[in-house]
C-alpha cells in the first residue's frame, strides 16, 4: 500500500523594500508588486519604482518556484527565474501568496508609517490572478489593485469570494498573445461583481508592461488613496 504524507516545512520568501529618503508628512502608501513568469524581484522593483519612487514605499516579492531560463541570445549563460503558481496542489501556492501579502504588510508597517488604509497590489501576468484571489478573501485589507496582462481566477464564478472596498485598474495589451484583448475586456465586468470600481486601460503592445502605463497608474494610485 502506497499512501501520499506530507512533510511540513518552513521557507522564506524573499522580497525587497525600497522606502523613499525624503521625509513624508504623515503615513506612506504602500504598494506590493509581484513579477510574473520568470520574473525576480529585481525587474519587478524597476518597475514599480517608475511608478513613483517619491510616495510609494513598494515591497517588491520573489516568487517561490526557482528554475533556469535560457535566452536564444546568450543560451550557455542560463538565469535563474521564478514562478508563483504550481498546477499540482494549487490551493497550497494560493495559501502561500496569501500568508506572504499578509506578512509582508505586517512586517512594514512595524517598521515604517505605513498608510493601512492605502495598501495596493501590482501584479503582472501570472501573479494578477492571485491578487484577486487575495483581495477578495480578505476584504478591506487592499485599497486598490493593478492588474497588468493577467487574468482572472479560474474559479471566479464560485461563492467563495467576497465583496471589498476595492478598486481596480486592469492594464491589457491590444496584441497580447496569452490575453487576448477580446478576451481581457471581459474581466471589468466579472470583476465588477465584487469590487467596488474597475477601469480598463488597453495599449498597443503585447505581453509585456506597458511603459505608457506608468503615468497612468501613479495618478490612479493617487486618485483612489485619498478617496
Amino acid at each position: 500500500m502506497i499512501v501520499e504524507k506530507s512533510a511540513e516545512q518552513r521557507i522564506n520568501l524573499y522580497y525587497d523594500l525600497y522606502v523613499p529618503d525624503t521625509e513624508a508628512p504623515g503615513p506612506r502608501p504602500l504598494l506590493i508588486a509581484l513579477h510574473g513568469y520568470e520574473g525576480n524581484k529585481e525587474s519587478m522593483m524597476a518597475l514599480a519604482r517608475k511608478v513613483n519612487s517619491n510616495d510609494l514605499i513598494i515591497a517588491s516579492l520573489q516568487g517561490p518556484n526557482a528554475f533556469f531560463v535560457r535566452s536564444d541570445s546568450e543560451p550557455n549563460k542560463p538565469r535563474i527565474g521564478f514562478g508563483w503558481m504550481m498546477q499540482y496542489k494549487a490551493e497550497e501556492t494560493i495559501s502561500l501568496h496569501h500568508q506572504t501579502v499578509l506578512s509582508v504588510i505586517d512586517q512594514a508597517s512595524a517598521e515604517h508609517d505605513i498608510d493601512r488604509q492605502a495598501i495596493f497590489l501590482l501584479a503582472f501576468s501570472q501573479s494578477v490572478s492571485l491578487n484577486y484571489r487575495f483581495a477578495f478573501t480578505h476584504p478591506g485589507v487592499v485599497r486598490g489593485i493593478v492588474a497588468v496582462c493577467g487574468g482572472i481566477p479560474g474559479d471566479w464564478d464560485q461563492d467563495k469570494y467576497q465583496n471589498s472596498d476595492t478598486d481596480v485598474l486592469i492594464i491589457a495589451g491590444d496584441d497580447d498573445e496569452f490575453y487576448p484583448v477580446e478576451r481581457t475586456r471581459t474581466f471589468k465586468d466579472a470583476i465588477a461583481r465584487r469590487a467596488r470600481s474597475v477601469e480598463y486601460k488597453s495599449f498597443p503592445v503585447g505581453h509585456v508592461f506597458p511603459r505608457e502605463s506608468l503615468p497612468i497608474i501613479d495618478a490612479w494610485i493617487t486618485e483612489k488613496k485619498q478617496q
